[in-house]
């Protein structure tokens, strides 16, 4: 009966595997791969309490809306800080993944969380997704979620490394026989990076520029290791001084400045979980080398810093910025042999 059962949910259901992102949330289809990725941004009508927009439409009007209209991210630091926001941004994400395809049921979802999650934050993230209409939710840290996705082999005796830098988080892991052997969270990722980038600009060109702007310069011209080439990119913003609009020119070496406090702290962390790690596991390590996920990965010579400094090998993996979601989409295709590796929380627990 239960193999009835298997075979025939599929048919009357479109199971999604989601990676819910501080800065973007990923939709992966079953049998169809990742069919959305979109900023997770949802604007709201305080007149009507209505939501007039989710993802890149929202993330446009991020800095320009009229007073009534308000543009809000309903997750901070990798949790749930907007409940009804959250909602409606699921519910609007997952009823675009299914598109014409719906089917008779709510589809099963598996849910990417940063590590050391609370489980009143784990509670907040499934209620969410089962009021947006999922039937069934599973909760997969996301460095888990992330090492299946770049097909680790972390169901074997063998230790693997990921970090996974995120927009709100970075997730330090090690893993081994389908489980996390050391982890730490940090408050340390790209939306971090954007702030300090905004912080030095104010603070050495006494100009205000807005999160938008700060996270195109990072992209265009960040990095953490001079490689003899001199990045530049013009800035505009408003005058702290005149309050009139002003322009700068701004250089990789000025990017590097602003956010070296905050990668210092990273490549600080990550030494202090490999310092943890069990001599086996850190042999399997330096044989095989940590891997970088997340968009955070993609910032210029981390892999570099990293390696130089911890003597370990450090890769990028391949389409970083999809890792967690390509896991959810592994959980999906075999929800029984990856089912020890998802988190349950208290109350589901018999």
């Amino acid at each position: 009966m239960n193999n009835l059962f298997a075979n025939i949910f599929p048919l009357l259901s479109n199971d999604v595997g989601i990676d819910l992102g501080t800065a973007n949330t990923l939709v992966y289809l079953r049998g169809k791969g990742i069919v959305v990725n979109e900023p997770s941004v949802v604007a709201v009508n305080q007149k009507t309490s209505q939501v007039v927009a989710v993802g890149t439409a929202a993330k446009e009007m991020l800095g320009r809306t009229p007073g009534h209209l308000v543009a809000v991210r309903p997750l901070v630091d990798g949790v749930v800080s907007d409940f009804e926001a959250t909602e409606e941004m699921l519910a609007y994400l997952i009823k675009r993944a299914q598109g014409v395809s719906r089917k008779m049921l709510g589809p099963r979802a598996v849910i990417g969380v940063p590590s050391g999650i609370t489980n009143v934050e784990m509670r907040a993230v499934k209620d969410a997704a089962q009021n947006a209409g999922a039937r069934e939710v599973y909760i997969v840290e996301e460095p888990v979620a992330a090492a299946l996705g770049i097909r680790l082999p972390i169901h074997e005796a063998i230790g693997s490394m990921v970090v996974d830098i995120g927009g709100g988080t970075t997730d330090i892991a090690v893993l081994s026989l389908g489980g996390i052997v050391r982890s730490k969270n940090l408050r340390i990722a790209g939306d971090k990076l954007n702030a300090d980038i905004i912080g030095y600009i104010r603070s050495e060109f006494k100009i205000l520029i807005g999160e938008k702007t700060s996270e195109q310069v990072k992209i265009a011209i960040g990095s953490v290791i001079e490689d003899g080439g001199r990045l530049e990119a013009v800035v505009r913003g408003r005058d702290l001084i005149t309050g009139l609009p002003r322009e700068i020119l701004l250089t990789d070496s000025d990017i590097r400045e602003a956010i070296s406090q905050s990668i210092d702290t990273l490549v600080e962390s990550v030494r202090e979980v490999l310092e943890t790690t069990p001599p086996e596991i850190l042999s399997d390590i330096m044989h095989s080398g940590i891997v970088l996920t997340g968009g955070g990965a993609l910032l210029k010579g981390l892999d570099v810093l990293l390696s130089q400094w911890l003597k370990v090998p450090v890769i990028v993996a391949d389409d970083p910025l999809t890792a967690v979601a390509r896991g959810t989409g592994v959980i999906l295709e075999n929800l029984e042999l990856h089912r020890d590796i998802l988190l349950e929380h208290e109350e589901d627990i018999s």
